[in-house]
Order: structure tokens, then C-alpha cells, then sequence
């Protein structure tokens, strides 16, 4: 599988859904549960909201290689 979401948009992911996450457990509720999408397409780097507009904030596959 092709990856649509890039560094920059991994690294505000991960740390998004970690603090959602965190929150959530600081409060004591179950809307930190949400933190978990975001975590998730930050880690497989795969968004599918992505895949109907072909959006890619990663570089082609084969970009920069010689």
C-alpha cells in the first residue's frame, strides 16, 4: 500500500492523537477514545479520508531515489 500521509502531517498526528488520548484519560471520560484515529493513520501512514480527493502529503514513491 501506497502511503498519502507525509512527515509533517505524521509527526502533528501522532502527537494530536497522543494528547487526545491523554486528555481523555485525565478526565475520565471515553471522548480520549477519538485520540485513536488520528494515532493510528499518524503511525501506518494511511489516511483514508484522503483516498476520495487524492490528497498526499508524502512524496511519490521513487521521489529522490537515483
Amino acid at each position: 500500500m501506497q502511503c498519502n500521509v507525509g512527515g509533517a502531517d505524521r509527526a502533528v498526528r501522532i502527537v494530536l492523537g497522543l494528547a487526545v488520548i491523554g486528555w481523555g484519560v485525565a478526565a475520565a471520560n471515553g471522548w480520549g477514545a477519538l485520540g485513536v484515529v488520528p494515532l493510528l493513520t499518524g503511525l501506518v501512514r494511511r489516511c483514508p479520508a484522503y483516498l476520495p480527493f487524492g490528497f498526499r502529503t508524502c512524496p511519490p514513491e521513487g521521489a529522490g531515489k537515483a
